[in-house]
């Protein structure tokens, strides 16, 4: 009786190590699954080799109104926003200074007068003379002087950005007025010292201010300066931008591309290029005897929906445009058409 019950489990046993031994046969062939890809071989293209800086656009020419000596003000002709010409009485100072030097250079000229007069008829030295001359062409310079710092004029045609003082203060540190040339303005970008035999004098660029979304000003280069910075290792180049409706203003942000000729680069589509998760590092899937080839890629400008590939990439790669997301360094491989 009890052999028969022992022969009546047998078969129970035996049915349930089955599921078990279909389930590793099951793993098996998932596990000799190939993954589906497509391929682009890779080819030369001429890129045209651009590249794109920041910076701040300027006023061309900046004077600031200041009479050199100080004094109290007495009338402001200009204010913020006042578009000036050159040679143009934009500030009139206290003339009280100026009625005192007039006064004693009519002194000195009648002295002097009497004095050459006497020097005529032997009453005094050629030395008496030629003190008192020295001493009327001292008088003649300060009346100048005076008379330069009673109305201050503008030196240029430009625009009043600043204004720092009222009628009837006495200017200290600061200017009375700024005034501002916009017709042309300038950019000043910082350039790696592996172009500095690339850039030169007449250079075209092309200058875009994000305030003015879509606009793109031709500007040339108009000054490269002769040392480079040894911290930042760029040196600093001014291009200069017509204006002359003046859209553009100083102070905006702007992005300047300078072209430097083109070369033969490797393009692939952007589909190829993936990102390392967690860093900045790019990089592609090469087919290489059936297998998935981990390459880190360093890419240029984007042209359309292709990237330059700067590095990492020769002709005739086969780089993986398809099937890559997920993809494993050594993973076996199916390319289809």
């Amino acid at each position: 009786m009890k052999r028969k019950n022992f022969l009546h489990f047998i078969p129970l046993a035996a049915l349930l190590t089955l599921p078990a031994c279909g389930d590793k046969s099951g793993e098996r062939q998932t596990e000799n699954i190939k993954r589906n890809v497509t391929v682009e071989v890779v080819q030369l293209m001429p890129v045209e080799q651009q590249t794109s800086f920041t910076a701040t656009v300027e006023a061309k020419t900046v004077n600031n109104i200041v009479p050199a000596t100080g004094g109290r003000i007495r009338a402001i002709h200009a204010d913020v926003g006042s578009r000036v010409a050159r040679g143009q009485t934009l500030v009139t100072m206290d003339a009280s200074g100026y009625s005192q030097q007039e006064t004693q250079l009519a002194t000195l000229r009648r002295d002097y007068e009497r004095c050459r007069e006497l020097y005529d008829v032997g009453g005094v030295s050629r030395q008496q003379l030629e003190q008192l001359k020295t001493q009327l062409d001292v008088a003649e310079t300060a009346l100048s002087t005076v008379k330069e710092n009673t109305g201050l004029v503008s030196p240029i045609s430009g625009v009043v950005t600043a204004r720092n003082y009222d009628p009837g203060d006495v200017v200290a540190n600061m200017p009375i007025l700024t005034v501002e040339k916009m017709n042309p303005v300038k950019v000043i970008i910082h350039v790696s010292e592996s172009y500095y035999g690339k850039v030169f004098e007449g250079m075209s660029a092309d200058v875009a201010a994000d305030a003015l979304a879509g606009e793109v000003f031709e500007g040339k280069v108009s000054l490269i300066h002769p040392t480079l910075n040894p911290s930042s290792r760029t040196f600093p180049v001014e291009i200069e931008v017509a204006n002359a409706d003046q859209r553009l203003r100083p102070g905006m942000f702007s992005r300047v591309t300078l072209s430097f000729g083109s070369r033969e680069r490797p393009l692939v589509t952007d589909l190829a290029v993936l990102k390392q998760s967690g860093s900045n590092d790019r990089y592609v899937f090469l087919e290489r005897d059936g297998r998935a080839v981990y390459t880190k890629v360093e890419p240029g400008i984007r042209i359309g929906d292709r990237y330059e590939i700067v590095s990492g990439l020769s002709a005739g790669d086969r780089v993986i445009v398809r099937g890559n997301t997920g993809l494993i360094d050594g993973a076996e491989i199916n390319v289809t058409q």
